[in-house]
Parts: structure tokens; sequence; C-alpha cells
């Protein structure tokens, strides 16, 4: 048997073949550690994103680690042959590293979301996992000047995990630029994530989500969300127009 790749490209953006477990452990080495590290929930928007935005580009590759976030991902790194059972989103991350953060004594940070909602979302983790502790949660409406103070404030929290809910790319750029100043082992961007915490924002039922259909879910409680899933389309094109140059010999998306 092929021994699977530890990482697959996808359309010029790395991803690496780790299930929620493996990600789990590797975070948790990332906080206790001493170098800063920032991990990716890799989705389709973003992978597009990225072909046009080459900072953004740049910030991926550079990550410590990139998860498979969306079912569109997913699809594309089987193709590649990779073996991943299911996706690992930001939203169960943030569930499994504040369980393992509550055992362990590592404090972490909660930074994003409208006003109020990082602060309730922090108080539903703490009583969630009894001994978490929580140095600090703050809202993503911050004005750019602010963003190095804001860092330095993290710093002074001694907060271990930083938990970036800015929305794409908005909050990987900042890690990128802001992670080493917050003294933080890792930092990760969640989205939406404190908003399903709270119940702002209900994740699907169990069952849509093994068939990997939540972002249908998502769309039909909230149509508005109709231009966002148009990336899908895009990526399925992109990447099939990739395969197909090189069946013919050429290069695949740099």
């Amino acid at each position: 048997m092929t021994e699977a790749p530890a990482s697959v490209e996808v359309l010029g953006c790395r991803l690496d073949c780790v299930d929620i477990d493996e990600a789990t452990a590797r975070m948790l080495a990332f906080a206790r550690g001493n170098r800063p590290a920032q991990v990716v929930t890799l989705g389709t928007e973003m992978v597009v994103a990225a072909r046009r935005d080459p900072t953004f580009r740049a910030t991926l590759a550079a990550s410590a680690l990139n998860v498979c976030d969306t079912v569109g991902v997913l699809w594309a790194a089987r193709r590649r042959g990779a073996r991943i059972a299911a996706r690992v989103t930001g939203a169960e991350l943030l569930e499994r590293l504040c369980a393992a953060a509550a055992k362990e004594a590592l404090p972490i940070y909660l930074l994003g979301g409208a006003p109020g909602v990082a602060i309730e979302a922090a108080q539903r983790l703490a009583e969630r996992y009894p001994g978490l502790r929580v140095a600090g949660a703050a809202d993503g409406y911050f004005p750019a000047e602010r963003a190095a103070t804001l860092a330095e404030e993290i710093a002074r929290s001694g907060a271990r995990m930083l938990f970036v809910g800015l929305g794409s790319p908005r909050q990987e750029l900042w890690l990128a630029e802001y992670l080493a100043a917050s003294g933080a082992g890792v930092g990760i961007g969640v989205g939406g994530a404190f908003d399903a915490v709270v119940g702002r924002v209900p994740r699907a039922p169990e069952r849509w989500q093994r068939l990997n259909l939540e972002w249908l879910y998502r769309l039909l409680r909230e149509p508005h969300r109709w231009r966002r899933q148009l990336a899908l389309p895009h990526f399925v094109a992109l990447l099939l127009i990739d395969e197909v140059r090189a069946s013919l010999g050429g290069r695949r998306t740099p």
C-alpha cells in the first residue's frame, strides 16, 4: 500500500494531512513551546483568495499547520492522495483545545466577534470546562492603529493559546503580523466560532455535519451567504483545470 503523504498541495496551498486528534496534540505542543506557531483552518474561499493575493498566499505558506476546514478542500485533498477522514474545523478545535487547556492550566485569549460576543463566549467556555483559565477577551471592532497595543495587552495577560475570530483573511493576516508580539505559543483563526459558542449562529445538526453538508445548512438558514458559496464552484473549476493541465504534462499551480 502506498504511504499517505504528510501534506498535499491544493491549488498552490499546503494542506497538512492530520485529523482532529493530531491537530489538537500539535497545537498543545505549540502552546507549551517558546516559539509562536500559527495554525490555519484552510477553506475553499481561502484557497481562491490566495491565488489573487500574494501576501495572503505567503501567510498560508508560512503557517506551522494548515488543517482541512471545508468539504471542498477535503474533496480536493483526497484527489491528491490524502487520507483525511473528516474536516477539522475551527469550532471543533476551539472546544477540543479548551477542554485540554483546562486540564493543563494553559491560559487562553479570545479576540474577535461583535462587541460582547468574545466575553460571553469566554464565560460559556469557562462554565463548560471547569478549570479553564481565560486570560482575556476582546471584540474584533478595533482600529488598525490599536493592533500593536492589543498584542501587547495579550502578552501581558499571559495567554498561551490565542483564538482569533476576525473572519478570513483578516484573522490570518493579523496573526501573521502580531502573534509573536502577543506572546502566545499558538494562534488560530476560528472565524465565527464564538457566535456558535454563544448560540447566535447554531451549528448544523450532527447528521448534516457527518454528510459534509454543514455549508448547505448555513446557506438555508442564512440565504444572504449565497455570494460566499460561489467560491466552491470556482474552486472546483480551478482544480479540474489544474488537473487537466497536469495530465497534459504541464505544471500544477505553483
